[in-house]
């Protein structure tokens, strides 16, 4: 199948970018890596009007360390940042969610914000911004600003971005000392989307579990440094609360098994990595 007709602009400004979302409204969209919007084109599951190309603006390809955090440009690809040599230092938690996004192939193509953007429920990146409090920069002709990664997802592939608004960039904090920092999944094969993925950060007085692949977006708990048997609890009670969903991979019930099991080896590593 092709995609359906629309009309395509090559920004060469962010002022163009801005002017031509607001000119758009919800029949434009941006369009940098593609590895989620060309094939959805290609089935005419989305049908916009208008496609804003942002990969020339060199300001949006910048990685930058501001006031202890990253900010990743709208144009970063994500091998860009995987291979950034201060990444494993400055946020291990993110090299290594990178890792378990998709393969070196469309790395080179996709982009850290598109990822953000797309909001898959088991993507990696979202969930990893959500583990680490991290938030996103939305720009537009009127104005700018801030969300924390926990108020931007809202649902699937849905998000509080309006739609005269850019993702120009994402803020993921740098690592604190004394953290240990962890991220596994289960997928079907490597590569694939994860039927639950798991990011976990420990801290001395307890540690910070993140879930993704079981709820309609990625979901994210505080513990307190407990025992054993107290984790399993409150392990229980987090795949509980969850809002799992059955699908052709898994169960409902299936998926909060994996969160119980993974979620505790997430943990467990995070805890060894403390440093």
């Amino acid at each position: 199948m092709k995609p359906a007709r629309f009309d395509y602009i090559r920004a060469g400004t962010l002022a163009e970018v801005h002017a031509a979302l607001a000119d758009g409204g919800d029949d434009a969209r941006i369009i940098a890596g593609g590895q989620s919007l060309v094939p959805m084109l290609s089935m005419r599951v989305a049908r916009p009007t208008l496609l804003i190309d942002i990969m020339h603006l060199p300001e949006l390809a910048k990685i930058e360390v501001k006031d202890d955090a990253l900010r990743v440009g709208a144009g970063v690809r994500q091998a860009a940042l995987l291979a950034w040599p201060e990444l494993i230092a400055r946020q291990p938690l993110f090299s290594a969610a990178l890792l378990w996004v998709g393969h070196a192939q469309t790395r080179s193509r996709g982009t850290v914000c598109g990822s953000i953007a797309h909001a898959d429920p088991s993507a990696e990146l979202p969930l990893a911004l959500l583990a680490l409090k991290g938030a996103v920069e939305l720009s537009s002709h009127r104005n700018r600003r801030r969300v924390a990664a926990e108020d931007f997802f809202t649902g699937v592939m849905s998000t509080t971005r309006g739609d005269d608004e850019l993702i120009e960039a994402v803020e993921i904090p740098c690592r604190t000392a004394g953290h240990g920092y962890a991220f596994k999944e289960f997928a079907r094969r490597h590569g694939d989307f994860a039927i639950v993925a798991c990011a976990a950060i420990a801290r001395k007085d307890g540690v910070r579990l993140a879930i993704g692949g079981v709820a309609d977006c990625p979901a994210a708990r505080d513990f307190p440094d407990t025992d054993s048997s107290a984790l399993d609890d409150a392990l229980d009670r987090f795949a509980s609360d969850l809002e799992a969903r059955d699908d052709l991979h898994a169960t409902a019930d299936y998926r909060r098994a994996l969160v119980r099991r993974l979620g505790r080896s997430t943990i467990e590593e995070a805890r060894r990595c403390r440093a």
